[in-house]
């Protein structure tokens, strides 16, 4: 293969850690590898469908939902480990309802009426596991005052501190990011629950790239953690290890959404 490009649609708080990583690959592939980050993850999706991007970080709906295709087109790399003892070592994450420290919400059910954040309708931490938690407390409709897309998980934490919603679901993983490079915000903002844990969105590569390519990239990046560089990269993205996944482990990410399918936020 000539060269090789890689993708996130995990918000551009991965854009470091993934320009690490395809370096870190380029140096042991010895092919050019590019990371793409000059579009919106929405156009960077698209590419990966039509096979232009050949490593794309995805979260986990979206991964079942084009796996369970008739012809599906994507196959599971790895998926990553995060750092930090709430992962207990596991690929997995949580979703923490945030609030302000200053609001007087202590519990899920304080926001009912209220206003909400969801990142986007295709995220499973802000907006599937949501629906489900919903579902399962057998609410209805409505059940927030106003709901408002805000376009990212960073912007949803956004509007919590700036008092434009009252709560948000929040990727931990996200969560742990901002409170890593921005400590202040620890005293500003209360978790009043955390659903979860699920499967950790994989990293993925279409159907159509070679066994050798793939068996290639998947050693490099299982055994990253056990280099000095390879550490350094896992570091940056505040992750341990990649670890292998199986299509199973997205099986209640579908339970979730099909439970979950009667509620709108």
């Amino acid at each position: 293969m000539n060269s090789l490009k890689l993708s996130s649609c995990m918000g551009n708080h991965t854009d470091s850690f993934c320009c690490a990583v395809t370096g870190y690959l380029e140096a042991e592939l010895s092919i050019p590898t590019e990371y793409v980050n000059n579009i919106s993850w929405q156009e960077r999706e698209h590419l990966f469908d039509l096979e232009l991007i050949q490593i794309c970080w995805i979260c986990g709906w979206p991964y079942a939902i084009k796996a369970d295709r008739p012809d599906p087109k994507v196959e599971l790399l790895v998926v990553p480990v995060p750092s930090g003892k709430r992962y207990a070592g596991r690929p997995i994450y949580f979703s923490d309802v945030v609030v302000r420290s200053a609001s007087p919400y202590r519990t899920f059910s304080d926001l009912q009426g209220r206003r909400w954040a969801y990142n986007e309708p295709r995220s499973h931490s802000g907006y599937n596991l949501v629906r489900y938690y919903l579902s399962c407390a057998s609410v209805e409709e409505g059940y927030f005052g106003r709901v408002v897309e805000s376009g990212s998980h960073r912007r949803s934490l956004q509007m919590i501190l700036d008092d434009r919603v009252d709560g948000s679901a929040i990727d931990s993983t996200v969560l742990d990011w901002e409170m890593w490079h921005y400590p202040e915000i620890r005293s500003e903002i209360r978790i009043i629950e955390t659903l979860g844990p699920s499967p950790a969105p994989p990293w993925v590569v279409p159907t159509s790239l070679s066994l050798d390519v793939r068996a290639a990239l998947q050693n490099i990046l299982l055994n990253m953690h056990k280099t000095e560089g390879g550490r350094a990269v896992l570091a940056v993205g505040q992750i341990d290890r990649f670890v292998t996944a199986r299509d199973e482990d997205y099986e209640v990410i579908r339970v979730m959404a099909r439970v979950g399918q009667r509620i709108s936020l």
